[in-house]
């Protein structure tokens, strides 16, 4: 038992290197973990007690676990035998494939990420590019939400600057999960995305057992209390207006609500809008095609990025304008419910909508252009200025005057070439119809 035994260096090596990672993986990495853990716990403890509707457990439970629940919920169990049986395929095959939907929805948020790392950049980048106003006369109507029932926002989408708005503006309130689309599946972006709480979707997926997954996993986070954000209208608005509501989503929660009992579902209508939607051309320009395609890519985007963030250092940059969110008045779904029987998810999609529509910020931009959308010929600053008088109460942030709100708006538009000043006075540009419809339709209907 005590003689001595003598081996190659190589394989002592080898035998110290099995012992040190079974001593890592057995002791060190659970202590670790735990360790962090702990003061993951006691930070979102603090979190809570500041926040409007705190974290739920399920937004903090380990992705894995997340996974394994979502693949052996009765349901998926369920969804995985019919896809089997449709497709011959065995039960096994189904699962694995199951699981790889899972794990691609599945989201892994983290706190420290969200509140030290998401909210800061959110807050420093919209006010670096806009000057952020809030409609706040239905804040007394969110704020009196009964902080157990399941928050969730419905947003109309003008820009992909309305993730980092929104994040912005309630970070007092809760963490936001969003449903992304594919573009945001690209490493280590999908990285990052997925710690900020969001979960991936494939819009034009038909996969019958993928969209099962899909609705399960949402329908679990919206039973568990998790505050989310959506986008009825499934994608960007081509044309400025407010779309109506692909009931995807919506159907997934309002199909599986149950109003004799759990939680309640509360939807708080978002509205958004921009004197310059960044991707406002590559909209516009999609909209004309018969099957809109987006023609912008990620070098495009990062050397907008770096022009810009080269100007703030020069001090030649200006902001893009004015951004406006309004907080529409909340709808229960437990009451629409039961009001609408047998109509709930149509009659949902289409109440919320209205709802966004009603408290579309009007802005100076947009209604610079329904003025001269509506003019028929030149207008002098004189005669936009009188134009514009009525409507001035409208402005989230009222001017002192119709001529400052006239003049800033001008400013934008002549600098971009949308329109043109000459001697007969100011024109749309003809080149620029387009753009100018698309800012006048974002306000039309309140106008």
């Amino acid at each position: 038992m005590f003689r001595t035994v003598e081996l190659p260096l190589w394989l002592l090596v080898l035998i110290l290197l099995f012992a040190a990672v079974t001593f890592a993986s057995h002791f060190l990495f659970p202590s670790v973990r735990w360790f962090f853990r702990r003061r993951m716990e006691r930070a979102v403890a603090r979190l809570n007690e500041r926040l409007t509707v705190p974290i739920q457990p399920f937004k903090l439970a380990r992705r894995y676990d997340m996974i394994q629940r979502l693949l052996y919920d009765p349901k998926i169990s369920e969804a995985i035998a019919e896809h089997a049986k449709s497709e011959g395929v065995p039960e096994s095959v189904a699962f694995q494939q199951a699981g790889r939907y899972a794990r691609e929805i599945v989201p892994s948020f983290s706190a420290s990420a969200y509140f030290g790392f998401a909210i800061r950049l959110a807050r420093w980048l919209s006010r670096a590019l806009y000057r952020v106003h809030l409609d706040d006369s239905n804040d007394s109507a969110v704020a009196a939400i009964n902080s157990e029932a399941t928050i969730i926002f419905v947003m109309n989408h003008r820009s992909n600057m309305d993730y980092v708005l929104v994040t912005y503006l309630v970070a007092e309130r809760s963490a936001l999960s969003y449903a992304v689309g594919e573009w945001a599946r690209v490493w280590p972006l999908s990285r990052l995305i997925r710690a900020m709480g969001a979960f991936f979707i494939r819009r034009k997926s038909r996969n019958t057992l993928y969209r099962r997954v899909l609705a399960r996993y949402v329908q679990m986070a919206t039973a568990g209390g998790v505050t989310q954000a959506i986008f009825p209208e499934g994608g960007l608005s081509l044309d400025g207006s407010v779309g109506p509501a692909k009931l995807g989503l919506l159907s997934y929660i309002v199909g599986d609500f149950d109003p004799a009992g759990g939680r309640d579902v509360i939807f708080v209508p978002v509205a958004l809008n921009y004197d310059r939607v960044l991707e406002d051309r590559v909209l516009v320009e999609a909209a004309k095609m018969e099957k809109p395609k987006f023609r912008a890519s990620v070098p495009v985007a990062i050397r907008f990025a770096v022009r810009y963030a080269f100007r703030r250092i020069t001090g030649s940059a200006v902001r893009f304008g004015h951004a406006g969110v309004g907080f529409g008045e909340p709808l229960s779904l437990r009451d629409f419910v039961m009001s609408h029987p047998g109509e709930a998810i149509t009659g949902v999609g289409e109440a919320l909508r209205e709802r966004i529509k009603a408290v579309i910020p009007v802005l100076p931009v947009p209604l610079t252009a329904w003025l001269m959308r509506g003019s028929e010929g030149p207008m002098d600053r004189a005669a936009l200025v009188q134009a514009a008088e009525p409507y001035l109460t409208r402005i989230p942030a009222p001017h002192p005057d119709a001529e400052g709100m006239i003049d800033e708006a001008l400013a934008h538009l002549l600098s971009r070439r949308i329109l043109v000043e000459g001697p007969d006075g100011i024109r749309i540009d003809p080149g620029h119809v387009d753009l100018v419809d698309y800012y006048a339709n974002s306000v039309a209907h309140r106008l």
